[in-house]
């Protein structure tokens, strides 16, 4: 046979060749002979056969762990720096290491920082186009980075950031300046909603004249927990301080001398029973205010008057007996007292106009509004509820509706501000110093930002903005001038 009809044999003949060859049943030389080939193309057959098995059998090899990274744009590098710095808190130097780690790109501080202020800009000049007609309930307090304050206005219902400016005093001239500006953008609210800060309220009256602004319950209730711990804590020491009068004069009448300790064992236990009912009896009192007055499904405004000053009263019955303590919060709540009742002011008027509209007594409205008292989970809640449906019958289950939404649209405290300020606080900390650009930065990447989950659910899925404007936006990037990543 030729070399050329070795060639034209198939595939399979050859597959066959190089099996027979590798199994040793039959020599090289009878194989060759038999399917009329060379014995070096039989031997060529039978190492290819021997290949395939190795392969076939071989053991796994790990994957290589170096992978080339693909070629990425500026505006990839300048994208992920704004998303490690505002998405996940990160430093300028984290930056680095993630960009050098990750992706073996080399980018110094200078850099981040230009970019970062280039997109503060933008983001200033976005924040100052806003639109802030739409706020009808304004929340103020003041928060603090170090020593810096730092001015801060929250809308009530959409949690949109229309103020966050630092300063150097919070003066009323600096609180009325800034106020000033933000009405040209249209804020022109029905109240607001602030603690007893002097330069605060006072800014205000100086930029809006008589314009409300309503106590925040939220810092009453606070100084009212803390005097209540303070004489709790007081009263717990009197009594160790009993006790251990107690141990001592036992002690000295095994000895036959209890008389020198009768006196001051005496004191002790009067001043113990003096120290537990106060902090009892304070703790009643601003329990009541709590509860009853400062809560917001209570009685009608006169009557929240009414008990506040009953409670005022009592404090300053006992204001002798701890007056270092009881006086300061007892002079600041007979001086809040209109402000921090704000709210009821503005619930009432609520209820009355659920109760034109509803073709309902107004009495029955407001019975509607105190079931809110109770908890849902209790039985005294469905029992009352079961005797109002009765009472109002078909319509019972609109006012309920009705109540429950002006409820939820009746602020009582700045807490928003608060919890903008525990927001900030994990940004603040990687600053020494805040510029005016850092905060509008922040400012607008916090009203942009879609929320992930809230107790409200309203609010999940959309950014303060789309709350309070009521129509969807391009996402934060995008409005920076930056194109997003399409998924695959």
């Amino acid at each position: 046979m030729t070399h050329s009809h070795a060639r034209a044999l198939c595939a399979t003949s050859r597959k066959r060749i190089g099996i027979e060859a590798l199994s040793g049943a039959e020599r090289v030389t009878r194989l060759a002979q038999r399917h009329g080939t060379s014995r070096k193309f039989v031997r060529a057959q039978r190492e290819l056969a021997r290949q395939a098995v190795d392969l076939a059998f071989a053991e796994p090899t790990a994957p290589s762990l170096v992978e080339p990274f693909p070629r990425v744009s500026d505006a990839w590098v300048r994208r992920f720096v704004l998303g490690v710095v505002l998405i996940v808190h990160g430093s300028y130097r984290q930056v680095i290491e993630l960009l050098r780690d990750l992706f073996g790109l080399s980018l110094c501080v200078g850099t981040i920082h230009t970019w970062v202020m280039e997109a503060a800009q933008r983001a200033a000049g976005i924040n100052r186009g806003q639109d802030l007609s739409r706020v009808r309930v304004g929340l103020h307090d003041e928060i603090f980075q170090g020593n810096q304050p730092v001015l801060a206005g929250i809308d009530a219902a959409s949690t949109y950031c229309y103020l966050l400016q630092g300063v150097e005093q919070r003066d009323a001239d600096t609180w009325g300046v800034h106020l000033l500006d933000a009405a040209k953008q249209g804020l022109d609210p029905d109240y607001t909603v602030a603690d007893a800060g002097t330069g605060l309220r006072a800014g205000q009256m100086a930029a809006w004249g008589d314009k409300p602004c309503h106590g925040d319950v939220f810092h009453v209730r606070q100084q009212c927990e803390a005097l209540t711990n303070v004489l709790a804590r007081l009263a717990k020491g009197s009594a160790s301080r009993r006790e251990a009068l107690e141990l001592e004069m036992s002690a000295a009448k095994d000895g036959g001398d209890g008389r020198q300790l009768s006196a001051r064992l005496g004191r002790a236990r009067q001043a113990e029973v003096q120290a537990r009912h106060l902090a009892t009896d304070v703790k009643t009192l601003t329990g009541w205010l709590g509860h009853d007055v400062l809560s917001l499904a209570g009685p009608q405004l006169k009557e929240r008057r009414d008990l506040f000053d009953f409670i005022v009263e009592q404090l300053r019955l006992r204001e002798a007996l701890a007056a270092h303590r009881i006086r300061p919060l007892r002079v600041a709540l007979q001086r809040q007292r209109d402000d921090v009742l704000g709210f009821a002011r503005v619930l009432d008027g609520k209820l009355a106009a659920i109760a034109q509209r509803r073709q309902t007594p107004l009495y029955w409205v407001q019975q509607v509004c105190r079931l809110h008292r109770k908890k849902p989970t209790s039985t005294a809640f469905w029992q009352r509820w079961n005797e109002l449906h009765a009472r109002l019958g078909a319509g019972f289950v609109a006012v309920v509706a009705d109540v429950r939404a002006a409820m939820d649209d009746t602020p009582r405290s700045s807490s928003m501000v608060e919890n903008l300020n525990s927001r900030l606080r994990r940004y603040f900390f990687l600053r020494r110093h805040l510029g005016d650009a850092y905060l509008s930065l922040l400012q607008f990447f916090l009203n942009h930002r879609v929320f992930m989950r809230s107790r409200r659910t309203e609010r999940v899925g959309k950014s303060p903005k789309q709350l309070l404007t009521g129509q969807a936006h391009p996402h934060w990037l995008e409005r920076l001038g930056f194109e997003r990543l399409a998924p695959a």
